[in-house]
C-alpha cells in the first residue's frame, strides 16, 4: 500500500512539473532557453516509460508518462513552430 502512495506521488509531481514550462511556453511563444536535444530525449524516455508500463501492465507510469509525454511534445511544437514560422 505504501509503494502504491509513493509511487501515486512521484508520479504526480514529476508529472505537474511540466505544466508551468508548457503554460509559459504556450504564453509567450518563447523556447530559446530550451534545449531542442534535451527535450527530444526526454519525450523518448517518457515514451518509453510508457511502454514499460504497458508492459508490465502499470496504468498508474502508462497514464503519468503519456500526460508527461504530451506536454514535452506540445512544447518541442511551439519550439518547432518557433524555428519555422
Amino acid at each position: 500500500m505504501i509503494d502504491t502512495f509513493i509511487g501515486s506521488a512521484a508520479a504526480l509531481c514529476t508529472t505537474v512539473s511540466y505544466f508551468p514550462q508548457l503554460k509559459k511556453t504556450w504564453q509567450t511563444g518563447e523556447t530559446d532557453d530550451l534545449s531542442f536535444k534535451m527535450l527530444a530525449l526526454l519525450a523518448t524516455g517518457l515514451a518509453l516509460w510508457m511502454v514499460y508500463g504497458f508492459a508490465k501492465s502499470d496504468m498508474l507510469l502508462v497514464a503519468a508518462n503519456g500526460i508527461s509525454v504530451a506536454m514535452v511534445l506540445c512544447i518541442l511544437g511551439i519550439k518547432l513552430r518557433a524555428r519555422h514560422p
